[in-house]
């Protein structure tokens, strides 16, 4: 399409998009009596207004039923977590017995590499991407140290970064493919993130999954930019296992459960270790209350305690709105509104002499999903202030990038052309 950097062509764009009702369900926070333009959901997503609706509805039973809730409220909290299986499943490209909702993302990566994690003294290596996520970092490190101490490999060896080329913002796939190649009878796990965090780069998940199968490692992936962002097929491309928050694509609040997928394949190995807790027990044994753990043979096998189901309340009001709409319509409008961005960070750009703005995210769209990530050349963290103060909520990096996310669910092209006008203002005054 020929993009136009107008508001009458944004509006244009706006009443052609099927999605556009659904940012009436949001709730915005205001500045200045204004509606932000909100970037951040690559953070935290705002509320849903059904996220209400679906907390009262605990709340009510709770007052009303006390116990008896856990079977007899509307939603009975004893398999509340269940209604989550199928809208997740279609999320992330799994089967329904293969997904599930427990804890918070690092506590279930962490869970996750007992089972996935089995270093040897010869075979020890975890590949990961350079400039993961700071708590993959250090959730790397101490798994690494806690087994080391065991086995007696050698730690500062045990983890290897895919590293970007110098010159270079972005993880070539050949080298990752390359790098596991080499790792080789070494190589125990893979665990990267789906997307970067920083870059907003999108991994190729099936070529590193095979890849990794090849030399006999497990390769698991953190999902929590990829997952209600990208296209997954986690079952298809023979991913071992995989976490996610919900919090910020998926809009379930801060800090709420994390998403978890565990291969159907591994869901009766006995061999595999794992942490045990009762409701990780065979559902139609559980109140039997028998000494030996029996793990259910699907994904809940993973889980450990009683859900949270308070906090599961508005995660579900999020999913079945996902369900309704389909991840084929929210990616086609990702494509859309992040290349209307894109242009319109150009056109800026052409603009205003002496000023350049870098995306460092992919150009192709097969490498990028909803988040820019964009160095200001020639601007300090005065620019951001700036955007902050006219209600543009972005997200900083240091040293100067900033990362804004249009969320196909509830920003709009006029959003994008409003942005570009204000950022303007905030470069020229």
């Amino acid at each position: 399409m020929d993009f136009q950097n107008t508001r009458e062509f944004a509006k244009q764009l706006d009443s052609q998009d099927e999605l556009a009702k659904y940012r009436d369900e949001f709730i915005f926070p205001q500045v200045n009596g204004k509606d932000v333009i909100y970037f951040t959901g690559n953070s935290l997503g705002l509320q849903p207004k059904s996220a209400k609706k679906y907390v009262d509805e605990i709340m009510n039973d709770w007052a009303s039923l006390a116990v008896e809730g856990h079977f007899y409220a509307d939603k009975p909290w004893w398999d509340y977590h269940e209604r989550f299986c199928q809208p997740l499943s279609e999320i992330v490209g799994g089967k329904p017995t293969e997904v599930g909702v427990m804890n918070t993302l690092t506590v279930n990566l962490h869970l996750l590499m007992v089972s996935f994690y089995r270093p040897t003294q010869k075979k020890y290596k975890i590949i990961c991407e350079e400039k993961a996520f700071p708590s993959d970092q250090y959730m790397f490190q101490s798994q690494i140290d806690f087994h080391s101490k065991n086995i007696g490999f050698n730690s500062k060896e045990a983890l290897v970064e895919i590293k970007r080329r110098e010159g270079e913002h972005n993880i070539r796939l050949e080298d990752v493919l390359s790098k596991i190649e080499e790792v080789g009878d070494e190589l125990a796990l893979v665990l990267i993130g789906g997307v970067n965090y920083y870059t907003g780069q999108v991994f190729d998940i099936k070529a590193i999954t095979e890849a990794g199968h090849k030399v006999g490692a497990y390769v698991g992936w953190d999902l929590a930019h990829a997952a209600g962002n990208i296209e997954l097929k986690l079952n298809e491309w023979g991913v071992d296992f995989a976490a996610w928050c919900s919090y910020k694509y998926m809009n379930s609040g801060p800090g709420n459960a994390s998403g978890y997928f565990v291969h159907e394949m591994h869901h009766e190995d006995a061999e595999l270790s794992r942490f045990g807790g009762w409701w990780g027990h065979n559902k139609e044994r559980r109140f039997l209350m028998e000494p030996v753990f029996d793990p259910a043979k699907s994904a809940d096998g993973w889980q450990i305690s009683n859900l949270p189901i308070l906090s599961l309340a508005p995660y579900l009001a999020s999913v079945n709105m996902f369900a309704e709409i389909g991840m084929q319509k929210l990616i086609k409008k990702r494509n859309s509104i992040t290349s209307y961005l894109e242009f319109v960070l150009h056109e800026i750009d052409k603009e205003i002499e002496g000023i350049k703005f870098e995306i460092i995210t992919p150009s192709n769209q097969q490498e990028r999903a909803c988040q820019l990530s964009v160095y200001l050349h020639g601007q300090g963290k005065e620019l951001f202030d700036y955007l902050m103060k006219k209600g543009v909520i972005t997200d900083w990096r240091e040293p100067n990038v900033i990362r804004l996310a249009p969320v196909p669910l509830y920003t709009s092209f006029e959003d994008m052309y409003e942005f570009g006008q204000i950022l303007k203002q905030g470069i020229c005054e």
